[in-house]
């Protein structure tokens, strides 16, 4: 039975998409489903937002590679914003079943300092939310 179709899987590279990875592979091979990865460049300048795209795109392409290792179909999009703000963006147009994302573990005053996706977006969206702690 194909629970999940298409999963969206947020990625900020860092050392916690490596946890993230390993439990969407073997659910998205279970389910025959499509991956996306998606990441957000927040950037401040254009030379900030050029070296943030330089470093997302070398991050996802060997990502992506990884994952078709394993069987898995896999694409991936890069945005520019705030982090919620696109990830809602990509989830109300891109027909998903699933978004998963890693959590930082940020406590209440890291929470306060940095906002926080995942709080934003477990009370905005429609469709199943996966959090993973690293």
């Amino acid at each position: 039975m194909q629970v999940y179709k298409k999963i969206l899987v947020t990625i900020d590279c860092s050392p916690v998409d490596a946890s993230i990875l390993r439990h969407v592979a073997p659910l998205a091979v279970q389910n025959r489903a499509e991956v996306c990865l998606l990441h957000v460049a927040h950037a401040h300048t254009l030379d900030q937002r050029r070296a943030l795209r330089t470093r997302a795109e070398s991050c996802m392409e060997i990502y992506c590679a990884d994952l078709r290792a394993e069987n898995v179909s896999v694409s991936f999009l890069i945005r520019d914003g705030e982090p919620d703000e696109q990830i809602l963006k990509e989830i109300e147009t891109g027909d998903y079943d699933l978004v998963a994302m890693a959590t930082h573990g940020h406590k209440f005053f890291g929470d306060l300092l940095f906002g926080s996706v995942s709080e934003s977006l477990k009370h905005k969206i429609t469709i199943p939310l996966l959090l993973l702690k690293p």
